[in-house]
């Protein structure tokens, strides 16, 4: 496997599967994510001291208004991303990837620099190639699909815009 993403620890784990962190999780830690962004100007968000992870900004499907959202993501040695729609596991489809399959243009903001990218869905067939990267980057993934049920979880390659690697 290659690519720029570090182990996540096996605390995160136990934690990241609780009742407490599945309740709580969703709605506290993109808007802690988000302002910390806000706060240093790009160039820090607190999610990753756990897990490999970006901003990734989506225009909204039906208002047209960008969206913010804080994610896991494997960064590939080419500049590419591979980010997957877990939603911790519930019940629906996060809405940032409902508006990447409506609007595949996307920004990616990783260490304070803004990356133009286009969306590409991944197969099912891609997404079993894709799994050790997958797990690399969310170990806490066979826990979400399963309580995600047959609502499956989409995985998207964000991939530069102009296919050059943005570094």
């Amino acid at each position: 496997m290659s690519g720029r993403t570090r182990r996540v620890h096996p605390v995160v784990v136990r934690v990241g599967t609780t009742r407490l962190f599945l309740w709580l999780a969703p709605h506290l830690l993109p808007r802690v994510d988000r302002a910390a962004h806000r706060l240093t100007g790009g160039r820090w968000i607190p999610s990753r001291l756990f897990l490999p992870s970006v901003l990734l900004t989506t225009t909204g499907h039906r208002s047209g208004r960008p969206h913010i959202t804080p994610l896991c993501a494997y960064r590939y040695t080419d500049g590419s991303w591979l980010v997957v729609a877990t939603n911790f596991g519930r019940a629906h489809q996060p809405d940032w990837s409902t508006n990447l399959r409506h609007r595949p243009e996307a920004t990616v903001t990783c260490g304070g620099r803004t990356h133009q990218v286009i969306a590409h869905r991944l197969s099912p067939a891609a997404q079993r190639a894709e799994r050790a990267r997958i797990l690399a980057i969310l170990p806490l993934y066979d826990h979400y699909a399963a309580r995600a049920g047959d609502r499956g979880i989409r995985v998207f390659h964000l991939v530069p815009r102009g296919g050059g690697s943005p570094d």
